[in-house]
């Protein structure tokens, strides 16, 4: 890469409306922000494929889909680069997948992590601009049982689906609270079914003889009671694999994933998260960005090279589905005979609770990485507001954070990055990561 490169990173994009970008001073700052810059990516999570599919039982959370123009929407504010793999993927089923894929490609945008077999799904796409060329992988972490893409065979075709990076769970427990399971599951039958199963060879024991299932979670004799996870060393290797890949054929590498899974807190990232993020700086990214949570969590520098672990929303009208499913309506309880808006207001108690409740939500930063001939000079930070408190049809639309709120946000977020070892100055409304 000679001369300058710029990018902007931007969280989830749970985009259902019009954004009317224009309307305002904090709204245009923002979109200059993103539109200065050579490169920015947004984390596409809907379905831009016009409700086409089937709905699929086990959604992410909300059944999240839109019309296609909601991609031109978020290209109108410069967005170029749209990673895909999340865990609202197949909330259409593989028909509203593959709908999806249509859309993105007709529309010729560079987007990664889904695909009709897992091959597909783990290839990185390319952005070529007068800059310098720009690669994108996209992982999730977060889905449902055989949403995963699966590999072709010879004589058989894959399965659709996304690029998936597995973790594994422990839980550690003490002596006495493992005997306890033991017994329970003695007592009422569990575990005469588990070995039931490995006879018949439809379930085979843990590699880790000590490791012991209980309802398919696994526990563990410990000092102490504690949480370990470990990422899938297959899916570690094979994504590992697309990176290097992609470090030949560009200028920037660029790693996203989609997770949920937290430590200690919600903005704590679980423990198999750094361990992958650190693993794909190694193998040759230039940028690790995490998305998924919703909220922010902090940053580290690694080897020189930044891991965001979330960026919190960056467009939130996931409030503003057009229209659900009947599954739906069952799940949050809703009258099938009412109309969308009640399933959002049942879900958040007229919006005290869940996310319209706790303003995390509602906050973000929108980094500016620049790269001076391939090295990393400059990140500025600048804060994100969504409107926490607003009309459900206004709220959601990315501004410019200003005054004490933008500080507000920095703080958290410098807060938040403090563990990492990452130092943040704040002056005039923005943060600048010291390199």
């Amino acid at each position: 890469m000679n001369g300058t490169l710029s990018l902007v990173l931007t969280g989830d994009s749970m985009i259902t409306r019009g954004l009317a970008m224009g309307e305002d001073d904090a709204a245009r700052d923002l979109a200059a922000h993103i539109g200065d810059a050579d490169v920015a990516l947004t984390n596409l999570e809907v379905l831009p494929n016009d409700f086409r599919g089937y709905p699929a039982q086990e959604s992410g959370g909300t059944h999240l889909a839109a019309g296609p123009w909601v991609l031109d929407e978020c290209a109108g504010l410069g967005s170029h680069l749209f990673p895909a793999a999340t865990n609202h993927a197949l909330d259409y089923s593989v028909e509203g997948l593959l709908a999806t894929i249509d859309v993105l490609d007709a529309k010729a945008l560079a987007w990664a992590g889904l695909g009709r077999n897992l091959a597909e799904a783990r290839m990185p796409a390319y952005l070529d601009t007068d800059r310098g060329s720009i690669a994108l992988i996209s992982a999730c972490s977060t889905f449902a049982r055989g949403q995963q893409a699966s590999n072709q065979r010879p004589d058989m075709p894959g399965r659709p689906g996304l690029n998936p990076l597995r973790s594994t769970t422990v839980y550690d427990v003490t002596e006495s609270q493992l005997a306890a399971l033991r017994e329970i599951a003695e007592a009422v039958g569990v575990e005469q079914r588990r070995q039931e199963r490995i006879a018949l060879g439809f379930g085979p024991p843990p590699a880790d003889p000590a490791i012991f299932p209980f309802f398919d979670t696994s526990f563990r004799a410990a000092a102490e009671p504690a949480i370990r996870t470990e990422p899938h060393a297959g899916d570690l290797a094979a994504i590992g694999q697309w990176v290097r890949e992609a470090r030949g054929r560009a200028d920037l590498v660029v790693m996203s994933l989609h997770v949920h899974d937290q430590g200690a807190t919600k903005e704590d990232p679980a423990g198999f998260i750094p361990v992958f993020a650190r693993a794909m700086i190694d193998a040759g990214a230039d940028v690790v960005v995490g998305h998924g949570p919703h909220l922010l969590r902090g940053m580290e520098l690694y080897q020189g090279r930044p891991i965001f672990y979330s960026l919190g929303n960056f467009v939130a009208q996931n409030d503003l589905v057009h229209k659900f499913p009947s599954d739906a309506y069952e799940r949050f309880r809703v009258d099938p005979s009412l109309t969308p808006s009640e399933i959002a207001r049942t879900r958040s108690d007229d919006g005290r609770r869940g996310f319209p409740s706790d303003p995390r939500y509602w906050e973000s930063v929108a980094p500016r990485l620049e790269w001076r001939d391939g090295a990393l000079v400059s990140i500025e930070l600048v804060p994100v507001t969504l409107g926490h408190g607003q009309p459900v049809h206004r709220r959601g639309r990315p501004r410019r954070a200003r005054a004490d709120h933008a500080r507000s946000i920095l703080d958290r977020f410098a807060t938040l990055s403090e563990p990492f070892g990452t130092c943040i100055a704040i002056e005039d409304g923005r943060g600048w990561v010291r390199l």
